[in-house]
């Protein structure tokens, strides 16, 4: 199967922005809030993995996301369960990740109920190149001021537990159901695999890493299982396709020539895998290739992360 360019899908939300720029030409009167990537054939099977940009002008809603074994119960595929990668952030832009503290169950209904959930949940500074895991079951929000791309488990269910005054609906008891109750696991470090690679989140369901490649270097893209790649800083051409900034590719059971643009190429890559893949980019310019970044990728390729703080970086 060939790499394809991903096609677009527009979802108009009301914290959504007007200016989507350097991101998308996509300009609209509505507020958009969130651009999903989707397989350029629409009668394609749908992939695992969900990557999607979000543009904030407003604090989203405080949310939560069933697990697979809850969503399964209700009827649905599977659950939720993302990572963020914070491409901009304006200054005092904010996400809530966890609670503050534990709460009982009637605690978290009693917060929902009135109002109090606001103040509860674990509110941190955003970034960009903030890297932040999500998984199934947080209470999380993401705050004002921000572009994020976004990985997940392929689902939109989403249970609010506040909403800011939009009089949307709130979902009390499904919210109670999925939470977990306990404030959010310390963020895992990125770790780098080889000279190019960092391994930013790694779960059962996905695997995000971001790639830095030298200005007009050669490579060959391994997509042994479902892989997007999306463009965040400089350019590539793959085989007779050109992606820039915003661009995202989809690639599955496929081996890809890329050839990074004059200015190097920064790119997100998520695949549908739990663990890093060792062969997932293989330099083509052998010349220039150190001897020692095969062994390097092997060596750490099962290190295992520490546990620390969210990640911060001065990479855009």
């Amino acid at each position: 199967m060939a790499i394809e360019q991903a096609g677009v899908r527009i979802a108009r939300k009301p914290w959504g922005s007007h200016d989507l720029q350097p991101w998308t030409k996509t300009r609209n009167d509505d507020a958009i809030g969130e651009l999903w990537f989707e397989r350029a054939d629409a009668q394609s099977p749908d992939p695992a993995l969900l990557l999607k940009l979000l543009f904030t002008k407003e604090a989203l809603s405080i949310q939560v996301h069933p697990d697979d074994g809850l969503a399964q119960s209700l009827g649905m595929g599977n659950g939720k369960t993302e990572a963020w990668y914070i491409l901009s952030a304006e200054p005092g832009a904010q996400v809530a990740v966890g609670l503050t503290r534990r709460l009982t169950q009637p605690e978290l209904r009693n917060a929902i109920l009135d109002g109090s959930i606001a103040d509860i949940v674990d509110w941190r500074d955003a970034i960009a190149g903030d890297v932040i895991f999500v998984p199934a079951g947080t209470i999380h929000a993401i705050g004002a001021g921000l572009v994020v791309a976004e990985i997940q488990q392929r689902s939109d269910t989403t249970f609010r537990l506040f909403d800011y005054g939009r009089e949307r609906e709130l979902h009390v008891e499904q919210a109670v159901a999925a939470a977990d109750l306990e404030p959010a696991k310390v963020q895992a470090i990125p770790v780098d695999l080889t000279e190019v690679r960092t391994q930013l989140v790694s779960c059962p369901f996905f695997v995000l890493e971001r790639v830095n490649l030298p200005a007009d270097s050669n490579w060959e893209l391994n997509a042994e299982c479902e892989t997007w790649v999306l463009v965040i800083a400089g350019e590539m051409d793959v085989g007779s396709t050109y992606a820039g900034i915003g661009d995202a590719l989809f690639a599955d059971a496929s081996h890809t020539h890329i050839k990074a643009g004059s200015e190097g190429l920064t790119a997100l890559l998520a695949y549908a895998d739990a663990q890093p893949r060792p062969g997932l980019l293989r330099n083509l310019d052998i010349r220039t290739a150190k001897p020692a970044s095969r062994h390097l990728e092997q060596a750490l390729i099962h290190h295992q992360q520490p546990a620390g703080l969210p990640f911060r970086s001065t990479e855009a």
